[in-house]
């Protein structure tokens, strides 16, 4: 008991020291409300289960509350539950088990005893949508950038070239296998101007699908400048533009996650929702108009007469590993027709009997949609190879 004792002394001083440099969180202003978010029925069930076993294990039941956490902060969670916020961490019982990472927009069982410092989280409850993207080499993982979301919104800036298609795509079959809806924002119109817009539009709708749901913003700095021909070339396209676009696709009682890769103006354009400079911005370099970390902190944030959106550090890559169901959920036409391949291990590049490339023209996938496809599927293909044997995706 004395050896316990201490090893729990020990854990409290750590975690005190930890989380002394930790924002107050009463300084958050932008945090979510309990009543901003609303866990599923079968979570609600999940809850009551959980308190369950927690109160078999010791629990009072006064001293547990349904949270969701809101921020992470090296690994710290902040819940809020319908009368708190407070900084929790993981349970002895919770760490001993399988399921013990929670992500931001988790729905927890959460215990407050008042001989402890920090609320403990006992269990997380099952997710609605996990969105999560492939972390390591052969012996990887999936990495769980948010739970429970309902929208992904991607941010791709524009520029004078075509805007980076097969990104966008590659985040629409991450988005579609998690369970949640897509939207893409492309920012940064002022770079490419109308012209710009409409080739860019042009091609995103053929990759994707007419009914993809599409905003074009500028950077705040051109304000002054000339935007009328992006928002008219915006308008031609029956595209949704400005912030008013952005609000639009999360209205309140939606959760959205904002990905992207550092740069693509992802922190300016959720100030600009804001109204006020919550999130801190940084430049882009011009060697390879990429940019610089800004977001370390995954954390929710409340918009005004609005939903809550996710506020993800950029994400330099996003691996395809075991996402077939997303390439066929973005790519119906052709998995229809790969289903008919003389070959099933038809590569659909140059195998006699391949009804993918026989019927290209006729469905009416031919060009950069095929071309998609064919790229993200060898893609997949190549990473599972190098997979070790026992590796579960």
């Amino acid at each position: 008991m004395a050896k316990k004792a201490k090893a729990r002394r020990v854990r409290e001083v750590r975690a005190n020291r930890a989380t002394d440099t930790l924002p107050a969180l009463a300084t958050l202003t932008e945090l979510p409300a309990f009543d901003d978010l609303a866990p599923s029925e079968a979570q609600l069930r999940a809850f009551e289960d959980a308190c369950g076993r927690a109160e078999a294990a010791g629990a009072q039941r006064d001293e547990l509350a349904l949270g969701c956490v809101v921020r992470l902060d090296r690994g710290f969670p902040a819940i809020v539950t319908s009368d708190a916020t407070f900084r929790a961490e993981f349970s002895a019982r919770l760490t001993k088990g399988e399921f013990s990472r929670a992500a931001v927009g988790d729905w927890v069982c959460a215990r407050r005893p008042d001989s402890h410092e920090m609320g403990l989280i006992e269990e997380i409850l099952p997710r609605e949508s996990d969105i999560a993207r492939w972390k390591g080499g052969a012996r990887g993982e999936r990495q769980t950038l948010a739970a429970n979301v309902d929208l992904v919104i991607v941010v791709q800036q524009l520029g004078d070239k075509l805007v980076d298609v097969a990104r966008i795509a590659r985040s629409a079959v991450i988005v579609r296998d998690c369970g949640a809806r897509l939207a893409v924002v492309l920012s940064k119109a002022d770079r490419a101007g109308g012209s710009g817009v409409t080739r860019d539009v042009s091609a995103l709708r053929e990759v994707l699908g007419g009914d993809v749901n599409l905003v074009v913003t500028w950077a705040g700095a051109a304000a002054g400048a000339d935007t009328d021909d992006i928002a008219a070339a915006a308008k031609e396209q029956g595209v949704a533009y400005g912030e008013k676009g952005v609000h639009e696709l999360v209205p309140a009682g939606v959760i959205a996650i904002v990905l992207g890769e550092s740069g693509a103006g992802k922190s300016t354009l959720l100030n600009a929702l804001l109204g006020r400079n919550v999130l801190e911005t940084g430049a882009v370099r011009e060697s390879d108009d990429a940019g610089r970390h800004t977001t370390v902190t995954r954390r929710m944030v409340k918009l005004p007469e609005g939903g809550v959106i996710v506020d993800e550090p950029g994400l330099r890559s996003l691996p395809l590993v075991g996402h077939e169901r997303g390439l066929a959920k973005v790519f119906p036409d052709i998995a229809e027709q790969a289903m008919a391949c003389r070959f099933r291990d038809c590569t659909h590049t140059h195998e006699p009997g391949c009804a993918v490339l026989e019927h290209a023209d006729t469905v009416g996938y031919a060009g950069l949609r095929l071309e998609a496809y064919l790229a993200l599927a060898c893609e997949m293909r190549a990473s599972r190879a190098t997979l070790d044997p026992d590796v579960v995706i």
